[in-house]
């Protein structure tokens, strides 16, 4: 698990945490053993891949965040109602803390902002920026691991309740037993804050649908390749972080849909057959041998709403595109 801190405001970027690095290590070694290599997904968003994946989001082929920040506009009246006044917005994966901004602009009183993501210069440089164009709005950065168990500060004064907000869909990039856990942590959390004297919490989270598969393998397949290189970016970060001298020249960006699981996969194909070091380890690949380096799931609305449920939300309200391609979903404590 990697550890969390409170970034400070003045937007100096605190030494690595060794733990941090330990992690990097342990979860690259211990991935590349499996039958099945695989490299957690996380790894993806150090500084380069945060802006790679910035640059996907603005990809013609990419309708995810366009879907989602129309939606996020369009509805932000009702969004902003259900949530409700004097709420603090905690973030998950906030990484460009771009979509928050369609929240600020619109709730009544809002009494801070608490994005969580891994990456934690990018996040500080973002924060800065919101910080200069909501002057008064406490802006808590916590930089870490948001599937590692964390306790939260204390919410600004005069804060009613914490909305959790997790847009994106990132909840894809989990098995549905992850996303089970996720959630059930996330009610854990939002609900501790009654600890504070809060009323209960809810969560606003973008969940991407299942859709004709062409669509979905032109937005992880994009003309200009920035998919591939953000897919290849957690091979630099090996090579440069990790003692290693892996080639990512030697590999090819690969992602499919796969119709039984309703879910994109991520591969990163050996071209030929090589051996790679880690640190003092060796690893073999065979010509075409993969690593798996992510998943995207995508839900029906009742299949989405059952699972919220199971994890103890009730769905109170959802928002979806005339094409069905995205929905958000407000959960409510």
């Amino acid at each position: 698990m990697n550890s969390f801190a409170i970034l400070p405001r003045n937007g100096l970027q605190p030494q690595p945490d060794s733990q941090d690095a330990r992690g990097f290590a342990a979860d690259v070694q211990a991935g590349l053993r499996r039958r099945r290599k695989a490299i957690p997904s996380k790894y993806f968003y150090d500084t380069r891949g945060s802006a790679l994946f910035e640059q996907i989001c603005e990809l013609p082929e990419y309708y995810p965040t366009r879907t989602e920040c129309t939606l996020l506009e369009g509805h932000a009246a009702a969004i902003a109602d259900a949530i409700g006044a004097d709420a603090e917005i905690v973030e998950f994966g906030a990484g460009a803390t771009r979509k928050v901004r369609y929240l600020l602009d619109t709730l009544d009183r809002p009494r801070g902002y608490l994005p969580i993501d891994i990456s934690g210069e990018h996040l500080e440089d973002s924060a800065a920026r919101l910080r200069a164009d909501y002057p008064g709005l406490p802006v808590t950065v916590v930089a870490g691991d948001y599937t590692a168990g964390l306790d939260l500060p204390a919410p600004p004064k005069g804060t009613r309740r914490r909305a959790g907000f997790f847009p994106g869909s990132t909840i894809g990039n989990f098995t549905p037993a992850e996303a089970l856990g996720f959630l059930a942590a996330a009610a854990r959390l939002l609900k501790s804050s009654n600890r504070d004297g809060l009323s209960a919490g809810g969560l606003l989270i973008g969940v991407d649908l299942v859709k004709d598969p062409a669509i979905l393998h032109a937005a992880y397949n994009d003309a200009a390749g920035v998919t591939g290189a953000f897919n290849l970016n957690v091979l630099h970060r090996i090579r440069r972080e990790l003692d290693s001298d892996i080639d990512p020249a030697g590999f090819d960006h690969y992602a499919f849909y796969e119709p039984r699981l309703q879910r994109i996969e991520m591969h990163l194909v050996s071209r030929a057959a090589q051996t790679v070091r880690i640190g003092r380890a060796r690893h073999s690949f065979a010509a075409g041998e993969s690593i798996h380096t992510e998943n995207s799931c995508k839900y029906t609305l009742d299949g989405f709403g059952k699972l919220a449920r199971r994890a103890g939300f009730r769905p109170a309200a959802v928002w979806c595109d005339p094409d069905e391609l995205f929905s958000i979903h407000w959960l409510e404590l």
